[in-house]
């Protein structure tokens, strides 16, 4: 009897096992159009019990840095099988490549312009497919909204246990962001003004310089001091932050996502 070729990066057959999977959308589309709905609308026409979750839909628009390091922070939150839709795509209706991540037991759908690059990186024993099966496609098709019309449907295609490799070859060329390694920056700002930094716990500085501010502190949480002097704390995304208690340590600093960081 033939057996299909195990997937090592899911630990099943290269697909999603039928049932109740879940779906997550992160988009750049905002809630004000109905991009969103639309999106989930292609979703549940091809499987109605796909369980739709949104990570966000507020990225800033066409920044694919933004959407990167928000799916890095969120991705090990789901269980394994989870099916992460991703759509940053300035790039939409050119000659990029619609692809599928197989990683961490998880599956991401997207664009191949670097958005899952801190996937890959976190992720080493991830494979890539580069999508042409173009059956799994909605059948009128936009040039501007491949994320309702390809992407989605993909991604309930799989959620309904097509293999991943039914999709497309595996390719080793994805386009990729600078490492989230190196060189030492802040990689992200969120809404409250803390700058995270792309320091990890085993490097774990004694101090940190930016903006030619010494900042020797580090907190537990955000409250413990009562003054409004800037302090380090290690984020619930792994990484080390600077931050103020009470205000916004991006307007005090100055700063702005890739500044330089040096520690010692």
């Amino acid at each position: 009897m033939k057996t299909e070729p195990k997937d090592q990066t899911t630990g099943r057959q290269g697909s999603v096992s039928p049932g109740l999977p879940v779906i997550s959308l992160l988009t750049d589309f905002g809630t004000t159009d109905y991009y969103v709905g639309a999106v989930k609308g292609a979703i549940l026409s091809v499987n109605p019990a796909a369980v739709i979750v949104d990570i966000t839909h507020e990225i800033p628009p066409q920044d694919i840095v933004a959407g990167a390091f928000t799916l890095l922070a969120a991705y090990k939150t789901f269980p394994a099988g989870a099916i992460h839709v991703a759509v940053i795509d300035p790039g939409v209706g050119s000659t990029r490549r619609p692809i599928i991540v197989s990683a961490n037991q998880q599956f991401f759908v997207g664009p191949d312009n670097g958005l899952f690059t801190y996937i890959y990186d976190r992720e080493p024993q991830h494979q890539i497919f580069h999508v042409t099966a173009d059956r799994y496609f909605r059948s009128e098709r936009s040039t501007t909204f491949h994320g309702r019309d390809i992407f989605a449907p993909v991604a309930a295609a799989l959620s309904t246990g097509v293999a991943v490799e039914e999709f497309g070859a595996e390719i080793n060329d994805e386009i990729r962001l600078p490492s989230l390694e190196a060189p030492i920056r802040i990689i992200h700002i969120d809404r409250f003004g803390n700058c995270v930094t792309n320091i990890t716990r085993d490097r774990a500085p004694r101090e940190i310089v930016v903006k030619g501010r010494r900042i020797d502190e580090v907190r537990r949480f955000y409250g413990e001091g009562d003054d409004q002097s800037l302090f380090a704390i290690w984020g619930s995304a792994g990484f080390l932050e600077i931050s103020v208690n009470g205000g916004s340590a991006a307007q005090v600093l100055g700063i702005k996502r890739g500044d330089p960081v040096s520690f010692t």
